[in-house]
C-alpha cells in the first residue's frame, strides 16, 4: 500500500533550516530510494506563496494564504510503499521533520480495489498541464 508522508511545522522552523537538516532529509531520500519504496515526494514553498481557491454559486474565489490560520503548516511530502502502517510510521519516525514538528501519515486510496477507475491519470494530468500553458 501507498502511504503519504505528510511534513508539518512551523514557519520559523523552515526558516531555521540547518546544514544538519539538509543532511536528514539527504539520508532519508537515499534510504527509501535504495529500498525501492519511494514513490514521489517534493518540499513547498513557504505558505506566504499559497493561493486558496473556492468555487461558490458557480464563481471561482480565491484567497492569498492558507484556507485556515494554523500554527503548524504543510511543508511538504513523501509518497511511500509500504507493507503496512507499522511499516510507514517507521518511515515517517527518520523523516527530520517530525524531530520538531510532526509527520502525519495517511494510506493513499487505490483505485484499482474501488471497481472505479482513478479520478485523474497521472500520465493524463501531465499531458493537460502541459497543454494548458
Amino acid at each position: 500500500m501507498q502511504y503519504a508522508l505528510l511534513i508539518y511545522g512551523t514557519e520559523a522552523d523552515a526558516e531555521d533550516f540547518s546544514a544538519e537538516t539538509m543532511k536528514g532529509y539527504e539520508t532519508f531520500t537515499t534510504h527509501v530510494r535504495e529500498r525501492g519504496v519511494l514513490k514521489g515526494g517534493e518540499a513547498l514553498h513557504p505558505i506566504s506563496t499559497a493561493t486558496t481557491v473556492r468555487v461558490r454559486d458557480g464563481r471561482t474565489v480565491t484567497t492569498d494564504g492558507p484556507f485556515a490560520e494554523t500554527k503548524e503548516l504543510l511543508g511538504g511530502f513523501y509518497i511511500v510503499e509500504a507493507a503496512d502502517l507499522d511499516e510507514a510510521i517507521g518511515y515517517a519516525a527518520l523523516i527530520p521533520g517530525a524531530w520538531t514538528g510532526s509527520v502525519e501519515v495517511r494510506p493513499i486510496v487505490d483505485w484499482s480495489d474501488t471497481g472505479m477507475g482513478a479520478p485523474i491519470d497521472a500520465t493524463d494530468a501531465a499531458g493537460a498541464s502541459a497543454g494548458a500553458n
